[in-house]
């Protein structure tokens, strides 16, 4: 048992202070195991990214922080693998999704202004380089 905490504990320790679904799977015969961790949800990780405590109750009005090209690249890339996401365009869309609802800008602008200059290829060489 304490084996199986220790894995999760060592796995996890880059998610400290947040919820991470984890599925533990026990062969009962020889009575080994074997731990897989999700992702925490998006807000979760733009809430640390941040250093905030919450999203904006009013995200019209009130923002709570802003988030830069390299911070959107790097979250996308964290949800990635748990992502529909075929592109590194189409993760950093779901990241800026996340965004509109939670009160966060990208780079300065808002979340659906940025998707705009991304679809128009603003930020093309910045991605291709990431």
């Amino acid at each position: 048992m304490l084996q199986i905490v220790n894995k999760i504990n060592d796995l996890t320790k880059s998610y400290a202070g947040m919820k991470v679904p984890v599925k533990v799977v026990v062969d009962v015969d020889d009575k080994s195991f074997d731990v897989e961790i999700g992702t925490p949800t998006t807000s979760a990780l733009i809430v640390k990214e941040l250093g905030i405590e919450k999203g904006s109750g009013t995200p019209k009005a009130t923002k709570v922080g802003n988030l830069t090209l390299e911070q959107i690249v790097k979250l996308a890339g964290m949800k990635r693998p748990d992502s529909y996401a075929k592109t590194t365009i189409a993760a950093v869309k779901e990241v800026a999704g996340a965004c509109v609802s939670m009160g966060v800008t990208i780079d300065s602008k808002e979340p659906k202004e940025f998707i705009k200059d991304l679809d128009k290829g603003v930020y093309q060489k910045a991605l291709i380089e990431s």
